[in-house]
Order: structure tokens, then C-alpha cells, then sequence
């Protein structure tokens, strides 16, 4: 697997997003208009002000492990807004072909989060969570302040799924603004 970590250009923990544009999915939609709203929306740097963000690549739509991480995260939304977090996962593919995976997909029916678009590969990129082989994004996850600051990323490779709790757990530590210790359940005592 050629992966490209070429860490000078791509960003980490306490660089702050650079400007991007992708077309968001929004939750709850499984058709490209329902009641005369579109089910599209640019995302782009300025999006969700005040809020913070937890951005999850996958590599694609309508595969096997993708659809169990999306399903875990989607059952965590709620926590996710209840820490005034947006979530969103996305990938290369494009926003007609993640409304017709929730159409297809039993378990992704009315999606309760944002799924975007990267079809361009901008934000991908600029991470530096590309896999040069595949041309897929690899499965990241970035938890952005509303500073638009990262403050933590992790990244797996092409097969294996992440624990969407542990990003939770994660997300409301970084939120205490204090010393956390290893293994800290949500709203556990800080140090």
C-alpha cells in the first residue's frame, strides 16, 4: 500500500483548516429534493460557526466496512450535538451516489448527520489522507475546534473500521479544556 504522509504539506494537530469547498449531504435526506428544499448544501471552512467539527473519511460509498462505521457514528449523533458538535464523514465519491446509498442501504435510510462530497479530493488532500494507490481517502478522523484548530486526528488504513465511541470520548475530553487521564470514560473526572 503506497500511502503519501508527506507531513509538510498536509495538516496536524494545532494547524488551523485552510480554506475548502465540498457539497454536503444533509441529514435526514435520501432524495436530491424532499419538499422543495434541496438535499444539498456547501461545506466549506466558514460552515458551522461557534461549532465544533468531527470530519471521518471513508474510502467509499456502496462497500463493506464503510457502512458499519457510518451506522456507529449515526447512532452517536446526538451526543455529537449535544457537545455542539457537527459530525460528517465523506469520501471521494460523489453527493448522488450517497443519496443512492441511503436508498439502497437499510441502515444508512434517513442518515442522521451530514455525509459530503470530496470529489475533487481538496480537503482529502490537504490532510494528507489520500492513498496514492487507490486514489481513496484513507479512514481518518479529525476532531476541529470552532477555531477551525485541529485538535486530534487518527488515521487507519484501508481495512480496518474505527471505534466512533472512542472519538466521542475524545471530543469530550479535549472539551473539559483540562488534564484528562488515559482511558477517562465520557464526563469522567479530570485530573
Amino acid at each position: 500500500m503506497d500511502v503519501d504522509f508527506t507531513f509538510g504539506n498536509s495538516k496536524t494537530v494545532g494547524d488551523r483548516l485552510d480554506a475548502f469547498e465540498v457539497t454536503g449531504v444533509k441529514p435526514g435526506f435520501n432524495h436530491h429534493e424532499e419538499n422543495g428544499v434541496s438535499a444539498f448544501e456547501t461545506i466549506n471552512e466558514k460552515s458551522f460557526p461557534g461549532k465544533w467539527k468531527v470530519i471521518y473519511f471513508y474510502p467509499k460509498d456502496f462497500t463493506f466496512v464503510c457502512p458499519t462505521e457510518i451506522v456507529a457514528f449515526d447512532k452517536l449523533a446526538g451526543e455529537f450535538a449535544d457537545r455542539d458538535a457537527v459530525l460528517m464523514g465523506g469520501s471521494v465519491d460523489n453527493e448522488f451516489c450517497k443519496l443512492a446509498w441511503r436508498r439502497d442501504h437499510k441502515d444508512l435510510d434517513k442518515l442522521g448527520h451530514y455525509s459530503f462530497a470530496d470529489v475533487k479530493g481538496e480537503l482529502i488532500d490537504m490532510l494528507g489522507v489520500r492513498d496514492q494507490e487507490a486514489g481513496v481517502a484513507l479512514r481518518a478522523t479529525f476532531i476541529v475546534d470552532p477555531d477551525n484548530i485541529i485538535q486530534h486526528v487518527s488515521v487507519n488504513g484501508l481495512n480496518v473500521g474505527r471505534n466512533p465511541n472512542e472519538v466521542l470520548r475524545i471530543l469530550d475530553a479535549l472539551q473539559t479544556d483540562e488534564l484528562c487521564p488515559c482511558n477517562r470514560a465520557v464526563g469522567g473526572e479530570t485530573l
